[in-house]
């Protein structure tokens, strides 16, 4: 072996070194560097783990937020639909309310104006009579009582309409 220039001494001292010093490391550096080294997988595994746990967290917490928003959105049609509602009943509680106003007015002023008719008509029997009874002293050339002023009265009422038709 020396022929090929190894030293037997010197290569088995190397080679026992090279043991000793693979023993030291492998002892001393290679199990913490492979402990630290499973620990920190362990730890990226919890944190992905919890990381998806967030995740099905956040979707069902945006679920439930949508599941209210939509409740939310119902409550406020239905509001919005109860408040149109009410709006069309107070609408025609007053259009009706109006509408009898307006027909009791009506009635109230159709009686008004058949009183001041009647007052009228009978205002003018009246002076007609009046008229009637002042046209028939001057013909008859003396002065009528009550009675017969009235009983003169109906008749000319009574014979008017005819005696106009003849003029």
């Amino acid at each position: 072996m020396e022929a090929l220039g190894i030293n037997l001494p010197g290569l088995v001292t190397q080679i026992v070194s090279f043991v000793i010093l693979f023993a030291l490391l492998w002892r001393l550096l290679y199990k913490p560097v492979l402990r630290v080294l499973d620990q920190r997988s362990e730890r990226i595994k919890e944190s992905l783990k919890a990381s998806q746990q967030a995740r099905e967290e956040a979707a069902r917490s945006n679920q439930e937020m949508e599941a209210r928003l939509d409740e939310a959105r119902a409550e406020g049609q239905r509001l919005i639909a109860q408040a149109r509602e009410v709006a069309d009943r107070f609408r025609q509680e007053e259009t009706n309310k109006a509408r009898e106003e307006i027909a009791a007015e009506k009635s109230k002023a159709e009686a008004n104006i058949h009183r001041e008719r009647d007052a009228a008509i009978e205002e003018l029997r009246r002076e007609f009579g009046g008229l009637a009874i002042a046209a028939a002293e001057k013909v008859i050339g003396r002065s009528i009582d009550d009675g017969t002023h009235a009983e003169i009265i109906e008749q000319i009422l009574q014979d008017g309409p005819e005696l106009a038709g003849r003029n």
